[in-house]
């Protein structure tokens, strides 16, 4: 894992929440210096600091970590689900017909 791309990202949504390292640190219940090092690539945060960065920041752990994880089950779902919100009531309608069909259709 890239430390540097983690970092930066945990500081642009810092910065896009306009919140402080300090305050952001504050939040993590760790030390401003270890968030800025966190941001600068330097150091890696430990599991529990990252969950908590990303609880801080109200932001999903896969958008942090988005270039270390390959395509998968999940982000398949949200790309549905996305679609799926964008479509107005009566196409939606008609796509859960298509899909259940297309279902049907491959079991047999």
């Amino acid at each position: 894992m890239e430390q540097s791309k983690l970092g930066k990202r945990i500081n642009e949504v810092r910065k896009d929440r306009c919140l402080t390292a300090e305050k952001l640190s504050e939040l993590c219940n760790i030390n401003a210096t270890y968030l800025r090092q966190i941001e600068g690539g330097s150091k890696m945060p430990s599991l529990p600091v990252f969950i908590d960065i990303c609880k801080a920041l109200r932001i999903s752990p896969d958008y942090l970590l988005r270039d270390e994880l390959s395509e998968n089950e999940i982000s398949k779902i949200r790309e549905i689900e996305m679609l799926w919100r964008d479509t107005p009531p009566q196409k939606q309608e008609l796509a859960l017909t298509m899909i259940k069909a297309l279902l049907e259709h491959t079991e047999q």
